[in-house]
């Protein structure tokens, strides 16, 4: 391994065995028995591109073998910014190589691939370039389109989506008017972040960490705006209970969705309001808890700062100034902060506390949120951490003040460390409950609370329903509209789509331009015939993205979203490759939209089809970030540009101003960071079967990928040295892809060990394509037979032995054993892969693409081993080996005799006392204890 790419421009690489000659950095790597064949990599990869071409155009249509069974591979498609990163790259070559195994399994394989192409940035480039995001959009959608065709994906372009274009977001228009029919469209005034510059709404992830829009800095408002919503929260238990049903997600997945709906059961209770100077108040206040067994314990409430009470109607006069002061100070608390403040004030109202009759002071505070639950919450330091805090931090009580209602079970009241947060007994603060345990105590209170008309059981859910209304032009237009006479009607669905109109002026300020133009504002009412006007907002693009997946199944259809028959067949998506950044909301959102398309009988599934009930993905695989290396300044902590340090040989880096070491650190990939790889540049200088390989070896799929260049040259020289065994069999007449049918019983040694490792290499590779994912065990399994199979080149003990200078008659085992290799290797390597297998078939007349060819079978009969080697330790120290008999393995006694029977027996066992023998591995590892 060389140490740095520095020392690598400087040194030719030899191996010796196979007389490889291997420039690291060089396109082109020379194998041969004496460097006469050569592979060039830039021109194996252009010639099978157009190669795979031609063979696309043989199937155009789309249509579905019904004799097979169908495989659904789906990455999560990118939005078009014009540049592929290393994390693309890594997400579809997962999909890519699984997508190609799957094909020479014998599986129809649907792999297609679109464009998310709505958005902010795209209007943010149409304003900083003075472009269309229309011609922009289409112009990153090329230069993408032939970066994924040079890292060598095999995806159906006859599918191709794109969620811009009117013959896609007419049908994303078309699937809101159904939910509007089902009820499940509304609008309503929300709190929403409002940038006063752009005069737009922006998502949370829209504002920074202090609390200003990341587009124009203004510091963001918070606003109530008339904005529409999808009732996603109608769907909440199923969206939560069918979690169970994915069995192939991963569980930190799950858990983060579950988490996210956020389902507690508990109860409400109602506070009535304290009568002072004849106000006339506002409805009672309403609380819930997932603890009602604490509510004895109630010392305060507290409001959110948007409640109705707070305002000057209600609020005694000697406290309003104080309070609206404070609300305008935290007016801007925004969801970024990790926690929001538990600062608060006192409102000077008061409540009664409904089972006690005491008088309970109201507070307000902004960790109190408007739109979750009901906007208020009752206080219970002594059974809260929260509370604990806020009644320190704002001088709320002492802790003699604090009621204690619940203790465990084996103490005391004075005993207990405060705040108590779990579930015990009830203490005697109340003598109808004393004594009783936290669940029976629940139970009854609610009763109670119930019978007496002010409480009741209550399921409340983390879950807001789906604001989908954005103020801005680049994104599908909601189709609504605004009557004076109707109120707001939907657009006809014969007059879809509502076509986003091109002649609009942009400019840095001043909001949508949709709302200045008048000719596409203007229309009729559909109902009444009169004058009218247009939805100006456009819709969240995670409505675009939440369906395209049944969009791919029948993207060509102009009549409906998708043919009924077709996407029954086809869904749900067999497996969905992409970050783990989306495993909350685009996830949710999708399962929601796929659920309610399947409820309104747009698709079905199998009966007993996994994994039943709409969802839409069976098999999620998410892949981790790729960190680049990142140099910093030691005393400043500067980022660092690569012309400002000097690489040394052994991976430490100087800063060339000071000579100082600089830190080195892995890190998210960044411009700011100047640790962007381009992968371009990559495959240009490596080869993208090289590229490909070395980003699914460096780690499983699911784990950050710390990315270097100097361990891609180990990939070039297994390429080098498979390339060289192929080169080595392929002028044979042997058959090019014959259907061996072996006796193992006429095999000599060697050639039973060879077959042994391709078939334990068939099964072990097997299983991670179709079981565990980890691609990269699979290449080391890959690796390990082509050096077994180099190893047996030179001479294979057989009556045609391997094929020297003069002789091209090869072992029918070894054959059998490259051909395996080539067909394993292809999915990752598809270009060398082809080159392989063209090159050992070479002299066949029928030739055909290795991906046309059946993925290598298991022989069973070759992985019963007749014999096994069993490491001998004493007193756990490894001392020798011995070979045994597998029928040998399971008899203790047996074991004993032939290891004492071995010549190392005598120096390290015989003329000792052994106190005790241990077997482990199925006695393939014994441990003498002497």
């Amino acid at each position: 391994m060389f140490r740095s790419l520095t020392a690598c421009r400087h040194i030719l690489t030899t191996n010796l065995r196979t007389k490889h000659f291997v420039s690291p950095l060089a396109s082109t790597v020379v194998i041969s028995r004496r460097c006469k064949s050569t592979i060039e990599f830039a021109q194996t990869e252009k010639k099978w591109i157009a190669r795979w071409k031609e063979l696309r155009k043989a199937n155009k249509d789309n249509k579905i073998d019904p004799n097979k069974e169908k495989f659904y591979c789906l990455s999560m498609f990118p939005y078009p910014s014009g540049m592929l990163h290393m994390g693309h790259v890594r997400v579809y070559a997962i999909c890519d190589s699984i997508s190609r195994f799957r094909r020479m399994l014998g599986q129809e394989v649907i792999q297609p691939m679109g464009w998310d192409a709505f958005g902010l940035p795209a209007e943010n480039a149409a304003i900083e370039r003075g472009i269309h995001p229309a011609t922009w959009t289409e112009k990153n959608v090329e230069a993408m389109k032939l970066q994924m065709e040079k890292i060598l994906t095999d995806f159906d372009w006859n599918r191709e989506v794109m969620t811009s274009d009117p013959n896609y977001y007419k049908w994303t228009q078309k699937i809101f008017l159904d939910l509007h029919k089902a009820g499940l469209v509304y609008r309503k005034n929300a709190l929403v972040n409002w940038d006063p510059v752009d005069q737009t709404v922006l998502a949370n992830e829209q504002v920074d960490s202090e609390g200003k829009s990341w587009r124009s800095g203004a510091i963001v408002e918070k606003k109530n705006l008339e904005q529409w919503f999808i009732k996603i929260t109608e769907y909440a238990d199923e969206l939560l209970d069918d979690l169970n049903l994915l069995k192939n997600w991963p569980e930190r997945v799950k858990q983060m969705q579950s988490h996210w709906i956020g389902r507690s059961k508990g109860s409400e209770f109602t506070f009535k309001f304290e009568n002072y100077h004849g106000a006339t108040m506002p409805q009672d206040l309403t609380v819930f808890t997932s603890r009602p067994d604490t509510i004895y314990g109630v010392m305060y409430l507290v409001v959110a700062p948007e409640h109705p009470l707070i305002s000057k109607e209600f609020l005694p006069s000697d406290h309003a100034d104080e309070v609206l002061a404070f609300v305008e100070k935290h007016k801007n608390a925004h969801a970024h902060d990790e926690e929001r403040s538990k600062e608060g004030v006192k409102t000077g109202l008061f409540a009664v506390h409904p089972f006690t009759g005491e008088r309970v002071p109201i507070f307000v505070s902004p960790y109190v949120l408007a739109d979750y639950g009901t906007g208020a919450v009752m206080g219970v330091p002594a059974h809260d951490e929260r509370d604990w805090e806020f009644t320190h931090l704002n001088n709320v009580a002492s802790n003699d003040e604090i009621k204690i209602v619940v203790r465990p079970k084996d103490q005391e009241d004075d005993q207990i460390q405060l705040p108590f947060t779990q579930t015990g007994v009830l203490t005697n603060i109340n003598n109808s409950y004393s004594g009783l345990s936290s669940e029976k105590a629940m139970e009854a209170i609610t009763a109670e609370a119930s019978s007496k008309g002010f409480g009741s059981v209550k399921t409340q859910y983390r879950l807001r329903d789906w604001l989908v209304s954005r103020q801005r032009y680049w994104g599908a237009p909601i189709p609504m509209i605004h009557c004076p006479k109707c109120k707001t009607v939907p657009v006809p669905e014969e007059e879809l789509p509502v076509v986003l109109p091109t002649d609009v002026t942009f400019s840095a300020r001043g909001g949508s331009p949709l709302q200045q133009l008048e000719s596409w504002v203007n229309v009729k009412c559909p109902c009444c015939h009169g004058p009218a006007k247009r939805d100006t907002d456009t819709m969240d693009t995670f409505v675009d993205s939440s369906w395209y997946f049944l969009r791919h199944t029948d993207a060509q259809n102009t009549e409906k979203p998708f043919s009924r028959e077709i996407a029954s067949k086809l869904m749900p998506v067999d497996m969905y490759i992409g970050g783990v950044e989306h495993a909350i909301l685009h996830l949710l959102y999708s399962r929601f939209l796929s659920k309610f398309m399947w409820k309104q009988n747009q698709y079905a599934q199998k009966p007993g089809a996994e994994p039943g009930n709409g969802e839409p993905f069976n098999i999620l695989l998410t892949q981790g970030m790729v960190h680049g290396r990142t140099f910093k300044c030691p005393t400043t902590g500067k980022f660092l540009m690569p012309h400002e340090i000097d690489l040394q040989d052994d991976d430490t880096a100087l800063l060339k101003s000071t000579g100082e070491p600089a830190t080195i650190a892995y890190e998210k990939m960044s411009k700011s960071k100047y640790n962007g790889v381009d992968p371009e540049a990559t495959i240009e200088t490596h080869g993208a079967d090289a590229t490909r390989l070395h980003i699914l070896y460096k780690a499983p799929p699911e784990d950050v990928l710390e990315w270097d260049d100097q361990s891609i040259v180990g990939m070039k020289r297994w390429l080098a040295r498979v390339w060289r065994l192929v080169d080595g069999v392929q002028s044979t007449e042997q058959g090019h892809n014959k259907t061996w049918d072996f006796d193992i019983s006429q095999m000599s040694q060697k050639e039973r060990e060879i077959y042994y490792i391709t078939n334990s290499t068939i099964k072990e590779t097997t299983n991670v394509f179709q079981n565990s994912y980890t691609l990269n065990t699979g290449i080391a399994f890959l690796i390990k037979l082509t050096t077994a199979l180099t190893n047996s080149q030179p001479s294979l003990d057989t009556k045609n032995p391997i094929s020297t200078e003069n002789e091209k008659s090869v072992s029918p085992v070894y054959l059998h054993a490259v051909q395996s290799l080539v067909k394993m290797m292809s999915p990752l390597t598809p270009s060398v892969g082809e080159e392989c297998w063209e090159t050992l078939g070479k002299n066949q007349e029928n030739w055909s693409s290795v991906f046309e060819e059946s993925w290598p079978k298991i022989d069973e009969r070759a992985l019963v081993q007749e014999e096994a080697t069993c490491v001998v330790q004493v007193n756990g120290k490894t001392r020798f080996t011995v070979t045994l008999p597998t029928s040998s393995l399971n008899n203790q006694q047996e074991i004993e005799s032939l290891i004492r029977k071995h010549e190392k027996a005598n120096k390290w066992i015989n003329q000792s006392t052994v106190k005790k023998m241990i077997i482990v591995k199925g006695g393939k590892l014994v441990n003498f204890i002497v």
